[in-house]
């Protein structure tokens, strides 16, 4: 079992406004003086009233939500804005001088309400923000405000896993918490902000020494909101439906064949979305809170006689293991399933440390560093002294700027490359291609598989090619090697010739880098500066130096709103969270460029 540190103190979550800068400059324009406005749709939970609350901040604007409760009643939504009993014309003439008019959860409008909006939509002098939730039955006087053109629609998707992971960096939760969390929440935030509270109030959230992070081992805790997302699934779900629900949720992480359940159950689970069966004839829950919110809604005797040993996983575990390791071989990172690893480490188990060391490699590989340092803790746990997984927090330290491990050493090492190099195992791939990553590919040649995208990559930068290097990153992104593309792009950033593909090699680079928690190579050292103003840069510099913003303030004639402002803008830009990263990006000035 994982044991962890328990820290007493509460855990204080802000949920600052993450992501979807696209969609908020939409909702902006569209809501503007002369616009007609916008109708956002998107499922449940996935941030539709954050949105439009950030994007109509400081305006002044009337505001009506549909409610379940009110659905009988006309003009119900209405009844804070209207005098008495209306008619639909006499509600059209008293509202038209409201200038924005905010409608949220719509779908849930009575049908007089829902008449009232359209006809503003199209009578035109009021601008509308509408949200609607996907997946529920809309009245069709909202439906046909974007399928009748009256109004502009944008579509919300889920939460990404990468926005998801930067609005829970202010929490301090270590990478693989974040990760369970965004598999089980699906970009749901309200299930994500209820989830998070609920373990802050339980104790479920426990301390992690080595990285002063919080970690998430064991149950789901059953919240409100988590009885809500499963009422559906119990409400359509018979006696027999119940139980091959059940026995799926036990099963987990391995699936059920499906020789072994009743096959007209499956066809009913299947119709509802309820279970996926794939081509082999295996059989899984669906959705990944099912499992663990069935399970903590069973009773005692039942979960006894449902639950298997921990140990059936090893061959399963073993197989995810050398899915992982083929990769490796075949030097392509892209995503492998691996729910009985995952499975292990939500439960609180012990992780093999063979399994975490491989775990860890492929996580670096893909650049998701904090990941990968998470995987080789973990494999320390359980076998403590584990020289692999300790050399992979090594190598993992020297990518996010510490100068440990092999390519740490070799980072060190700048003037001494061929020295650092020679210490590295001759025969691995991955340490000659460091040569490469650092700038020397003459240190590669003829140490890399002939013709592969690493030796396309060595090619291009002994040549100095910047399309070549371009090419060779689209190669090694598309393998799953984001931080090694993010490096190539900004190796071809002094390559080209040409102003304008240097520009765009670097604006890839800095997509990519943003991608790999934290990265700082040297082959991106110059990138990121580079993105900011001359301002933003002036700022950041005396940021990094320990000024406060006052202090700041009062040396460039500014006001503290704006140096707070321009701040704010730099850390967007720069994919950091907080003052803690600004030494590193001050020091890039004195970087070599890329």
């Amino acid at each position: 079992m994982t044991i962890y540190e328990q820290d007493a103190k509460t855990l204080e979550l802000p949920w600052p406004f993450t992501g979807r800068e696209a969609e908020l400059e939409l909702v902006r324009r569209s809501s503007a003086a002369g616009r007609p406005g916008v109708v956002v749709t998107g499922p449940v939970g996935c941030g539709k009233t954050r949105l439009i609350t950030e994007a109509v901040r400081g305006t002044d604007c009337a505001r009506i939500t549909g409610t379940p409760e009110s659905r009988g009643l006309p003009f119900a939504a209405f009844a804070h804005l209207l005098p008495g009993t209306v008619s639909l014309h006499r509600a059209v003439q008293l509202l038209s001088g409201v200038r924005l008019l905010v409608v949220d959860d719509a779908h849930l409008l009575d049908e007089a309400s829902a008449a009232l909006v359209h006809q503003l939509a199209a009578h035109g002098s009021t601008r509308l923000v509408v949200a609607v939730t996907d997946g529920v039955p809309v009245p069709g006087a909202v439906s046909r405000l974007w399928t009748g053109e009256l109004l502009p629609r944008v579509a919300l998707e889920p939460l990404p896993r990468e926005d998801t992971g930067r609005l829970l960096a202010t929490a301090g939760l270590e990478p693989l918490t974040v990760g369970r969390l965004h598999r089980m929440c699906r970009g749901d935030l309200r299930l994500l902000r209820d989830l998070v509270a609920a373990l802050r109030r339980s104790g479920g959230l426990t301390r992690v020494p080595e990285c002063d992070e919080w970690a998430w081992r064991g149950p789901v805790p059953v919240t409100a909101t988590v009885r809500d997302r499963l009422a559906p699934v119990l409400d359509r779900a018979g006696a027999g439906e119940r139980e091959t629900l059940d026995r799926l949720a036990f099963a987990e992480p391995l699936p059920l064949a499906l020789d072994d359940l009743d096959l007209d159950v499956l066809e009913r689970l299947e119709a509802d979305g309820l279970i996926h069966v794939d081509d082999l004839g295996s059989v899984t829950l669906a959705h990944p809170l099912h499992g663990p919110a069935l399970r903590a809604t069973v009773g005692r005797l039942r979960s006894l006689r449902l639950t298997g040993a921990p140990d059936r996983c090893g061959p399963a575990l073993a197989a995810e293991r050398t899915a992982l390791e083929r990769g490796l071989a075949r030097q392509d990172v892209r995503g492998v399933p691996t729910p009985v690893g995952d499975w292990l480490l939500s439960e609180g188990l012990p992780v093999p440390g063979g399994y975490a060391v491989v775990r860890a490699r492929y996580s670096r590989l893909r650049g998701e560093l904090r990941e990968a340092a998470a995987w080789a803790r973990e494999g320390l746990r359980a076998v403590p002294g584990d020289a692999r997984c300790a050399d992979e927090l090594d190598l993992v330290t020297a990518c996010l700027g510490g100068s440990t491990g092999g390519y740490g050493r070799a980072v060190a090492a700048r003037g001494d490359i061929e020295g650092a190099l020679a210490a590295l195992p001759g025969d691995d791939v991955f340490a000659c291609y460091d040569a490469v990553r650092l700038g020397r590919p003459e240190l590669a040649a003829g140490r890399l598989p002939a013709g592969g995208v690493f030796a396309r990559h060595a090619e291009a930068l002994a040549r100095g090619d910047g399309p070549a290097l371009d090419l060779a990153a689209g190669a090694l992104a598309e393998r799953g090697f984001l931080l090694f593309a993010a490096e190539a792009h900004a190796q071809a950033v002094r390559a080209h010739r040409d102003p304008r593909a240097a520009r765009l090699s670097r604006t890839r680079a800095v997509a990519l880098a943003r991608r790999c928690q934290g990265a700082r190579t040297p082959a991106l050292a110059g990138l990121v500066l580079g993105e900011l103003t001359a301002r933003q840069r002036q700022i950041v510099a005396l940021a990094a130096a320990g000024l406060s913003n006052r202090e700041i303030a009062g040396k460039l004639t500014l006001s503290v709103r704006t140096v707070g402002n321009h701040l704010y803008s730099a850390y967007t830009r720069l994919g950091a969270s907080d003052r803690g990263a600004l030494p590193w990006l001050a020091d890039l000035r004195e970087a070599e460029p890329a």
